[in-house]
């Protein structure tokens, strides 16, 4: 499947219809001059941003979800359907050559003639006997183009789907990432509730003796006894809940690398750590690169083919007709020239009235044209948005890394000095309580926060147009 988009190129280029042109310029005023989100014009594009984020073990699942996703063939044998359907129609613009032979035997009786023969002899008849072989030559030349016009529209509809297969790959590609980074996630989350579940037990003993020892004043009492075993309950369905995720992450990624979702998938204990930005270039490039807005445009380009056909349906079109054969009554001459026969034809029709039928399918092309234009408008304007948006992001997910990371640190800090006064038997139980919960929580939300940076740098991937192209 990963040469489909080389063979759409080669299969096309042998039509007899010329490529449409582009009409990316109905839309081409609408891009800025720059992002609004960031000064940087950077070019190019990172076609091994999956390797980046993943590395080898990330590049290797994407790539059989390349392989055995079944979507991903629904859309191959799409892009199939749209060239053959394009090829289909350039062949019926050719000369269509038959052959064939026949054979007949009639008896035809002879009424009203008087009878023959002594005594009669009933209603004469007689046998007769035909046979030949023949070959049809007929072709309609597309002297106006009409059908030149119907198979570009089909060539463009061909690239779209082209263009719509590697939107295809993109996503499944973001998609197999997304779930990779999920489950990477809900390993360090559960790492971290176990670590927390080996604390919150040990703050408990500590709570218990002191409480078996009446030493009230020194953080003793039963309430904070019962306060320790309700966080290690807690605690315990975090674990739960955060296992639970894991079991979900592992059989969406199953899924799509089309694999039955067992749960036996391994992937990374860890997030990985975030890439550098990718170059974000021009808005005006992103008319070129970005495959939703080129399939677009040819759908645009293929209703705007449709036009000029449906207006050259007004023209006369002609029919050349020739055949060659024989014909004898006997089957042994079937083949001999000297019983052939020959005709040749040819026809002219013009349209004249037809109750209004062309000119409303004009208008009925036209329509769809205006509306292939709104989306194409439509699509423009949603991908600036999407790189928009995602630039945003960034700059707001980093300043809440770095004010989490800020907190954490206080609340580690905190911890500690709580930990320590409750054993020098200064400190209270609750605070400790609170100060251990309140730095798990910070590093629980830090974690979130690093996957949906990453999570993020997917969508700015896919936003700005960025393909993947596996590595041989």
């Amino acid at each position: 499947m990963k040469k489909i988009l080389p063979v759409i190129a080669a299969v096309l280029a042998g039509c007899s219809a010329s490529v449409p042109d582009s009409r990316i310029g109905a839309v081409k005023n609408e891009a800025p001059p720059r992002w609004s989100a960031t000064p940087e014009a950077k070019a190019g594009i990172d076609t091994n941003w999956v390797g980046r984020l993943g590395g080898a073990r990330a590049e290797a699942l994407v790539n059989e979800a390349f392989l055995r996703n079944p979507d991903m063939r629904v859309a191959a044998e799409r892009v199939n359907r749209a060239i053959n359907s394009a090829k289909s129609a350039g062949a019926a613009m050719n000369p269509q050559v038959s052959a064939g032979l026949n054979a007949a035997r009639q008896k035809q009786i002879f009424v009203g003639i008087p009878l023959g023969g002594p005594g009669g002899g009933g209603i004469p008849s007689a046998n007769f006997n035909n046979f030949g072989a023949n070959m049809t030559v007929s072709w309609e030349p597309d002297i106006w183009g009409f059908r030149r016009a119907g198979q570009a529209a089909l060539i463009a509809d061909a690239q779209a789907e082209g263009n719509a297969y590697r939107a295809a790959r993109a996503s499944l590609a973001a998609q197999v990432m997304r779930a990779w980074l999920a489950l990477a996630e809900a390993n360090e989350q559960i790492a971290l509730a176990t670590e927390t579940q080996e604390l919150l037990v040990a703050t408990k003993d500590i709570v218990l003796d002191r409480y078996n020892n009446a030493l009230a004043a020194e953080g003793g009492s039963a309430a904070e006894v019962r306060l320790a075993e309700s966080e290690i309950a807690n605690n315990e369905a975090l674990i739960a809940q955060r296992t639970g995720e894991r079991e979900q992450a592992i059989r969406q990624l199953e899924l799509l690398l089309g694999r039955y979702p067992k749960g036996i998938l391994q992937a990374a204990t860890a997030l990985p750590d975030v890439p550098a930005m990718p170059p974000s270039g021009l808005p005006s490039e992103l008319l070129l690169r970005r495959p939703d807005i080129l399939e677009a445009e040819r759908r645009f380009a293929s209703t705007g083919s449709l036009v000029k056909q449906a207006k050259r349906a007004f023209y006369p079109s002609f029919a050349i007709t020739g055949s060659s054969g024989t014909t004898t009554d006997t089957m042994r001459q079937v083949f001999n020239s000297d019983f052939g026969v020959w005709s040749l034809a040819g026809g002219l029709t013009q349209p004249i009235w037809a109750g209004g039928k062309l000119r409303t399918e004009i208008a009925r092309i036209k329509a769809d044209d205006r509306s292939n234009l709104a989306r194409l408008q439509s699509t423009v304007l949603k991908a600036f948005g999407e790189v928009e948006q995602a630039m945003v992001a960034e700059k707001f997910l980093v300043a809440r890394e770095r004010a989490i990371t800020k907190a954490l640190k206080s609340a580690e800090e905190a911890a500690d000095a709580a930990s320590s006064e409750y054993s020098s038997g200064v400190g209270d139980a609750l605070t400790l309580i609170t100060a251990q919960g309140n730095r798990v929580a910070l590093a629980s939300q830090k974690t979130t926060l690093k996957r949906l940076r990453l999570d993020n740098r997917i969508t700015l991937h896919l936003a700005l147009g960025g393909d993947y192209r596996p590595r041989k």
